[in-house]
C-alpha cells in the first residue's frame, strides 16, 4: 500500500521532535491523531516505524531506513511546492528565521514589520539561535550565524561583517575612572555573558575577561548585558551597531575592535520556496541598507 503524505508528515515531525505531543503542537494536531496517523502509516508499511515509551518515541531500523524515504519525499514536494509559488508569487504561510540573539533583537526585530505589513498572509517566527539548528529538521528556514556550516545541502551567504567594543556608562566611568590600557580593565566589573552556555566559540570575545581573578557579572542575555551597562553595572563588550548611538554609553579602549561576520545560511531543497525566497531576499536588502550601521 502506497503511504499517505499527511501520514509521512506526522511521522517526519514526530521523528524530528522525539515526542508525539510536540509533533502534535508543530502541526496543530491532537496526540491522539498524530498516534492514529503513525499507526496507519506503520499498517501501511506492515512495519513498526517507532518505539513508544514514557520517555518519548526512538524510531525502529525499520524507522531508521524508512526515515530517509520520507525526507526525500518531503524534498519532492517541497520542489513541487516552490514551482506553483514562483507562478503565482503567492507570499502566505509561516518562514521562521533564527538568528543570534543581538542581531535578532537589536536590528532585525524592528525592520521585519515591514515584511509582514507587504504580506498579510505571512506568519514571521523570529526566534533566538541558542545552537547550531537544524535546517535539515527544518527548525528554522533560514538562519543567520557566526560560524557558517561546513557541510550539508545548504546555501550560505555572507550578509555583513561588524564589530563590537567595550562601553560604560557615563556615569560608572565618572565614579570608577576611564581605563587608558586593557590591563587596566582589572579593576573594573566586567558585564560578560555567561561562558559556559556559549555555542561557538567566536561568542568569547575579550578572553582576558573570563579571567579567573577578573571581577564579572555575567548574563546569558545580550540584551541583559547592554542593559546592565546603561544601569552603570560595569564595563561589557557591546554591538557597535547597537551600543555606538546609544545615548548614555560611551566607547572605552577604542583601540580594541573585536571582528566578526554573520552569515545567511538557507536550505537548498526550500530555498526557492516563494515566503522563504521572499524572507531571505528582505535579510539581504535590509542588511545592505542599513551597512554605514555595521561599518
Amino acid at each position: 500500500m502506497t503511504p499517505n503524505w499527511d501520514h509521512v508528515r506526522v511521522f517526519l515531525a514526530v521523528a524530528r521532535s522525539g515526542q508525539f505531543l510536540a509533533a502534535g503542537r508543530a502541526l496543530a494536531l491532537d496526540h491522539a491523531t498524530v498516534a492514529r496517523r503513525i499507526s496507519l502509516l506503520e499498517e501501511a508499511l506492515g512495519t513498526q516505524l517507532v518505539a513508544r515509551s514514557t520517555a518519548g518515541i526512538a524510531l525502529t531500523l525499520a524507522g531508521e531506513k524508512f526515515l530517509g524515504a520520507a525526507e526525500a519525499m518531503e524534498t519532492a514536494w517541497l520542489d513541487a511546492q516552490a514551482g506553483i509559488s514562483q507562478v503565482d508569487r503567492v507570499i502566505s504561510g509561516t518562514v521562521r528565521i533564527g538568528a543570534p540573539e543581538g542581531f535578532g533583537a537589536l536590528f532585525l526585530s524592528p525592520r521585519l514589520g515591514r515584511l509582514a505589513g507587504r504580506h498579510p498572509d505571512l506568519t514571521i517566527q523570529l526566534v533566538p539561535l541558542q545552537r547550531t539548528m537544524s535546517l535539515s529538521k527544518r527548525e528554522a528556514d533560514l538562519a543567520v550565524v557566526i560560524d557558517p556550516p561546513a557541510d550539508g545541502r545548504l546555501t550560505v551567504r555572507k550578509l555583513t561583517d561588524y564589530g563590537l567594543g567595550m562601553y560604560a556608562s557615563g556615569a560608572y566611568l565618572a565614579r570608577h575612572g576611564t581605563p587608558s590600557v586593557p590591563d587596566d580593565l582589572a579593576r573594573h566589573l566586567m558585564v560578560t555573558s555567561v561562558q559556559e552556555l556559549h555555542y561557538s566559540e567566536s561568542l568569547t570575545y575579550y578572553p582576558p575577561a573570563f579571567a579567573a581573578t577578573q571581577r564579572r557579572f555575567e548574563c546569558a542575555s545580550v540584551l541583559a548585558q547592554m542593559e546592565a551597562v546603561k544601569a552603570g553595572v560595569g564595563i561589557g563588550v557591546l554591538h557597535d551597531y547597537a551600543a555606538r548611538d546609544s545615548a548614555g554609553l560611551k566607547r572605552v579602549l577604542p583601540d580594541l575592535v573585536i571582528r566578526r561576520t554573520y552569515h545567511l545560511v538557507a536550505h537548498v531543497d526550500t530555498r526557492r520556496i516563494a515566503r522563504i525566497d521572499e524572507a531571505y531576499r528582505f535579510l539581504v536588502e535590509e542588511v545592505a541598507a542599513a551597512g554605514g550601521l555595521f561599518g
